[in-house]
């Protein structure tokens, strides 16, 4: 094996005691194009990896809503985070490693770090990595953290689940990698909350609105999704990333975090008392969510359950980047997704009442080459 060179890059607003990105740093690359440009070229074949959506720049009143749904969800978000780092904690100690898909899992892995700082008093090493469907996880990243604690033990950590398309790949990579490396890694992804039933390592199975699902670049760190694009990346290289530094006046990365963390000395008992209780649980990944996907694949005739993205979080991210053709609502008078009717409202994307589905809302995304026909 060769040599890894790469070292973490000195990116994004987080602090280095928070978080180290190993990521190659990108931001002098135009990557970016148009919402609907990406869209045909991504439906037409090229992978979402090899470029990126332009960063989208909420108005002021979007921004004062996710203040307000943090300061309303801060509590549960605390205690939906305290309850999966204790598990960690148990089941690893001081040997976990921290690990979190980049960029929706970073702001969630620090709030599992802080927690277990708070907590127990250890300061856990914390890594930022890439994982992309279809083409797996960044293994000269995994490469570097296994060098660096060959002792250590990775937690893999994300914000959510939908479906669970990260997960099985996730599963998957981890396979390869032990296939290829004779080394084998804990599959099982920690998330805040899981409606999809992927994993049993979740603080909650709800679907809930977790804040930084709201916001892109300005709530993970002005870090943006990874790239894999061989223009760019070469096959020693980490995956890729933008450092979107001009958006440093609009960033509330840290004053998230700070929001959140602040709640732990108010849940963590409450937090150790449910984790507790989950050992003697019998809990399953079973992704009973497909089932809504695909009886709405069916119903609304959509070619690929890859247009229809489940649960508030990746709704969020359907009308953030991509070109939304409907939003399915369980329940429209739900606070949690507020957000989401704001933001249809401002796109023009039509809202369907559907209370037949387990997850609270879904983002059916628009096929950009029929209608380009």
């Amino acid at each position: 094996m060769s040599i890894i060179t790469n070292q973490p890059a000195k990116m994004g607003s987080y602090s280095e005691d928070d978080v180290l990105f190993l990521l190659k740093d990108l931001s002098t690359i135009q990557l970016e194009d148009s919402t609907v440009n990406r869209e045909l070229r991504v439906q037409s074949g090229q992978h979402y990896s090899e470029s990126l959506p332009i960063e989208y720049q909420p108005p002021k009143e979007y921004v004062e809503l996710f203040w307000s749904a943090a300061n309303e969800y801060k509590t549960k978000v605390a205690q939906c985070t305290g309850i999966v780092a204790e598990q960690i904690y148990r089941h690893k100690g001081k040997q976990a490693i921290l690990v979190s898909l980049a960029r929706a899992g970073t702001p969630v892995g620090i709030l599992i770090k802080r927690y277990i700082k708070f907590r127990y008093g250890i300061s856990l090493p914390h890594y930022s990595v890439s994982i992309i469907r279809d083409r797996g996880i960044d293994e000269n990243a995994l490469h570097y953290i296994l060098k660096k604690h060959p002792e250590g033990n990775i937690q893999f950590v994300d914000g959510w689940t939908g479906k669970g398309a990260i997960s099985l790949e996730l599963t998957k990579a981890c396979q390869e990698f032990e296939k290829k490396y004779h080394i084998k890694l804990d599959n099982q992804l920690a998330v805040i909350a899981d409606p999809g039933h992927c994993t049993t390592l979740f603080g909650t199975r709800e679907d809930f609105l977790i804040p930084s699902a709201c916001l892109n670049s300005t709530v993970s760190g002005l870090v943006s999704r990874t790239v894999l694009n061989d223009t760019y990346i070469g096959k020693n290289d980490f995956h890729g990333a933008k450092y979107y530094r001009q958006l440093l006046q609009s960033d509330v990365s840290n004053d998230y975090i700070e929001l959140i963390a602040g709640e732990f000395s108010a849940i963590s008992q409450e937090a150790e008392e449910i984790a507790l209780l989950r050992v003697n649980e019998e809990i399953n990944a079973e992704f009973s969510g497909m089932q809504d996907v695909k009886t709405i694949q069916a119903e609304f005739e959509i070619g690929s359950t890859n247009y229809i993205k489940p649960g508030v979080g990746e709704a969020t991210r359907v009308l953030l980047r991509r070109v939304p053709w409907k939003i399915l609502l369980r329940d429209p008078s739900s606070p949690y997704v507020r957000h989401i009717l704001m933001l249809a409202e401002e796109k023009g994307v039509e809202v369907v009442t559907y209370p037949e589905m387990n997850y609270l809302c879904m983002g059916l995304i628009k096929s950009v080459k029929e209608t380009n026909k």
